[in-house]
């Protein structure tokens, strides 16, 4: 595709060498890089771009962007090579990587799912539905990116960069995929990733504080109107009006054909007569026209939610009562509200919760219906917000009847610190816990405490297959560690009886 294409939908550009250049490729890592690339420098948190554009030359790169600011001469570029000043990078890759792929987002329905939590979850949902009735979908987002129910890639996170993005698009293109559902981070709306993306449907779960931090975002108000950014790319959203944020919605946006659901405050879409067990949710809705019995496997208040938007999305395709209700009967989400099977018959629960707000609503959930120990094993990650880690000793020292305070992904914190700093918050109950900063113990401890009556709660990793320490990713799926403890401490008590 020639260069002057590619950057179709970039203003304010400025040139320096010709646009009549055959493009074979884009690129903002240099190592990928090969002949006629065109290399496009992004300054990152821990790496600038800007330094590679050397060796993106030296690779074959015959056109190279970069940032308004950089300092050319720095740079050394060759006078054959084609420069191109952008105002935003990161805005230019999402758009001329959609432009390299022949704009794939307009060849299928694209649904996007933002807001704290309950992304992830509804995605789920909406695809299981969208499958069941006969489609042929796409999902990205935390987990793992799927085409026509094959799982591809497993995530590093939540949104891929805008080249990625584009390349995976294409790829769903290619397999005849009719519609794509994709979590939308706020991180990647303020980091323009999703620009150049023509999304259908937009749909917003809840609000809560999470993800401040200084590689994040600074306070509540930027991470709010990150996430209303994809308000301004879609007119047809479905939001949540029991959440005080999401509410305001379609306040804000008069002219988007918004729909409401809620289980508390008028909505388009009620959820009444709600039953919740340790294994389930059941609740009325009207679909259509008529009252239907929705159940869904997934425990807890927030399964209701996120089903309803899930059946709001289901509706805007016309698809069928029985299908939606077969579809989130069966459904299962890896790390939310997983239960695991186990020899022992203890239940233990692998859930995401990583903030203050989901940790509670965990442990307020499995609480209301066990009847014995709620046991809580979690910490907090490194490299996050601190303010969170006493907030989240404190609430499960109030929720929970036994807490380990354990690690997380510490990155590049110590570990120690971060417990302290759990613990602060802890010492403010009068809930009983232990520090065991080895996970895998933390967990060992847990499952010989428990019995049949109690639940274990692993709150923080959910379907995350790592430990994050010092930059090095290493193998940590709790599915197996749960497995592996209990046929060790089985061969324990065997040990004991010779």
């Amino acid at each position: 595709m020639e260069l002057k294409e590619i950057l179709l939908g970039l203003e304010g550009l400025k040139v320096k060498g010709t646009l009549d250049l055959e493009i074979k490729g884009i690129e903002n890592n240099s190592n990928n890089v090969k002949d006629g690339y065109l290399f496009i420098a992004i300054k990152g948190f821990s790496t600038d771009g800007h330094q590679y554009v050397e060796n993106a030359i030296e690779n074959g790169a015959v056109a190279v962007m970069v940032e308004e600011g950089c300092n050319l001469k720095e740079l050394k570029i060759p006078e054959n090579i084609t420069v191109i000043m952008s105002h935003n990078t990161r805005r230019a890759l999402a758009i001329t990587a959609s432009n390299f792929y022949g704009n794939p987002s307009k060849r299928f329905k694209l649904i996007g799912v933002t807001g704290t939590k309950g992304k992830t979850t509804t995605t789920f949902m909406i695809k299981e539905i969208l499958e069941k009735a006969g489609k042929k979908v796409g999902l990205i987002g935390t987990i793992a990116t799927y085409i026509n129910g094959k799982k591809i890639k497993d995530s590093d996170r939540t949104t891929p960069e805008g080249l990625e993005l584009q390349q995976t698009f294409a790829q769903m293109v290619k397999e005849g995929v009719e519609v794509a559902v994709m979590e939308v981070s706020s991180q990647s709306l303020k980091l323009h990733r999703v620009d150049g993306c023509e999304f259908d449907i937009v749909l917003f779960t809840n609000f809560s504080e999470d993800h401040i931090s200084k590689n994040e975002h600074p306070d509540m108000q930027d991470y709010f109107q990150s996430k209303l950014k994809l308000f301004n790319m879609c007119k047809v959203g479905i939001v949540n009006t029991d959440d005080l944020h999401g509410a305001k919605i379609p306040g804000m946006f008069p002219d988007n054909d918004i729909t409401t659901y809620g289980i508390d405050n008028y909505a388009k879409l009620l959820a009444k007569d709600i039953t919740i067990t340790n294994s389930y949710v059941d609740f009325k809705v009207k679909i259509t026209d008529k009252n239907e019995r929705v159940k869904t496997g997934i425990p807890g208040r927030f399964s209701v939610y996120n089903s309803l938007a899930a059946i709001c999305v289901a509706q805007k395709f016309g698809i069928s009562p029985e299908i939606i209700k077969e579809a989130l009967l069966e459904v299962r989400v890896p790390g939310r509200s997983e239960l695991v099977d186990n020899k022992l018959e203890i239940p233990i629960m692998i859930d995401y919760a990583h903030s203050p707000e989901s940790l509670q609503n965990i442990l307020q959930a499995v609480k209301s219906y066990t009847r014995g120990k709620v046991i809580s094993v979690f910490g907090c990650g490194g490299d996050r917000d601190s303010s969170k880690r006493p907030i989240m000793g404190e609430i499960s020292g109030r929720v929970a009847d036994f807490t380990f305070i354990t690690s997380d992904n510490p990155r590049t914190e110590d570990p120690e610190k971060i417990v302290e700093q759990i613990e602060e918050g802890m010492k403010k109950t009068k809930g009983k816990y232990k520090v065991v900063v080895d996970r895998t113990e933390a967990i060992k401890e847990a499952i010989k405490m428990a019995t049949k009556r109690d639940i274990i709660v692993l709150a923080g990793k959910g379907h995350e297959p790592y430990q994050e320490i010092n930059g090095v990713k290493h193998p940590f799926d709790e599915r197996v560690i749960v497995k592996d403890l209990i046929e060790e401490i089985e061969q324990e008590k065997e040990n004991k009886k010779k």
